[in-house]
């Protein structure tokens, strides 16, 4: 089951003898389609999910922030006036996004509080992002300024880019702030403009966990990028969203192998992306899992981002008569599929997909049927701040 607030703060209650001050959620997200277009300045069309990360917490008197992650059951803490980056894992997430922010001129407070959270960690469905996003609710609850979820996740894809070092666009951390409960956001990457699309009607999102993990900073996954700087400097263009399939087409017997792969998956995907959405405003299920099956085969075949897990849990979702389409999500090389799939078969599809895969594999796979949620959220408890 999903965390909840109750839960929360009954950990938070447990660690401080009283009740927190507040408690503020932000999802980790799936992505419907758009894959690796966010940092070509593309579309992508993510929905943020029921699972995420959340912090109880109340202020301090000092610049201190001190955290005891229930997951990991450890406390850490850090100083707001003298952070380093000291590669400690979780905690590194916090002391970035509080270092983005101060970078901006923004005078933060100290808090202590309890964190915890059901986002799959490495699978794709982007706990990072969710972890960033809580803390800056967090910062922006206790130092008491204005919450602007685009400035945020701004500075949270800052953090990851420059504290953690894993060059990531800006989906993960804006669908994460951004969020709209019952709909996906088409998002323009270059602009930031926000169109939330609703699913087709009686669809559900099922997200397929193959039970294989990646680490981005160690990954393929900036060999990608700057491949694709290097294909967008080919054309003479700031990014590949600015070439179109004609473009494309008219130059790809110029491009040497790994370039036509590269640039060709971008190319297209960004058209499919904004293909689905408007199938997604027609209601259009059948046409959305073409799409999403076909983002599939061009994440395997030219970026080369996909695993034989992957492969093997998409063919599997996509052989059931109640599956519209299946994909990869994320940046690859394991963790997460996404199929969309008739609401009224949801629980027989996961039931037959896990079957074959674990088969195929001897992996047990973790499905989840998700619900599109709201963005990073703060809930105020009914105790005045101190």
């Amino acid at each position: 089951m999903p965390v909840t607030a109750q839960e929360a703060a009954a950990h938070f209650i447990a660690q401080f003898r009283e009740p927190p001050h507040w408690i503020v959620r932000a999802p980790g997200r799936v992505n419907l389609i758009g894959e690796h277009t966010d940092y070509n300045d593309g579309f992508v069309l993510p929905m943020a999910i029921d699972r995420a990360a959340w912090i109880a917490l109340r202020p301090r008197d000092d610049r201190r922030v001190i955290v005891h992650s229930i997951d990991h059951d450890r406390t850490a803490e850090f100083s707001l006036d003298r952070l380093s980056n000291d590669r400690a894992g979780w905690i590194e997430y916090l002391k970035g996004t509080a270092w983005s922010l101060q970078e901006t001129g923004r005078r933060l407070v100290g808090w202590e509080g309890v964190l915890i959270g059901d986002v799959p960690q490495g699978a794709g469905l982007s706990s990072s992002a969710a972890l960033e996003m809580a803390a800056a609710r967090a910062f922006s609850a206790v130092s008491r300024w204005p919450w602007d979820p685009i400035a945020m996740a701004q500075l949270a894809q800052r953090a990851e880019n420059h504290w953690i070092g894993v060059q990531c666009g800006i989906m993960d951390p804006l669908i994460s702030a951004a969020g709209r409960a019952g709909h996906a956001l088409l998002i323009d990457c270059r602009t930031l403009a926000l169109a939330p699309v609703p699913l087709p009607p009686e669809t559900v999102v099922v997200v397929l966990d193959t039970a294989t993990r990646r680490g981005l900073v160690d990954s393929a996954y900036n060999e990608r990028r700057r491949q694709c700087e290097a294909a967008a400097r080919f054309f003479g263009v700031p990014a590949l969203r600015d070439v179109t399939l004609e473009h494309f087409q008219a130059a790809v017997d110029r491009l040497d192998l790994i370039a036509r792969r590269r640039a060709g998956h971008v190319v297209t995907e960004n058209h499919r992306t904004q293909e689905a959405a408007e199938s997604m405003r027609c209601g259009d299920a059948v046409a959305l899992g073409r799409l999403m099956s076909e983002s599939h085969a061009s994440l395997r075949d030219n970026f080369e981002v996909s695993s034989d897990a992957l492969n093997a849990i998409v063919e599997a979702a996509a052989v059931q008569p109640s599956c519209y389409g299946a994909r990869m999500t994320g940046a690859g090389f394991g963790g997460c599929a996404v199929a969309l799939v008739k609401a009224q078969s949801a629980d027989e599809f996961v039931a037959r997909v896990s079957k074959i895969y674990q088969e195929k594999t001897s992996q047990t796979p973790t499905v989840y049927i998700c619900q599109p949620a709201d963005g990073a959220e703060l809930l105020v408890n009914d105790r005045p701040p101190r």
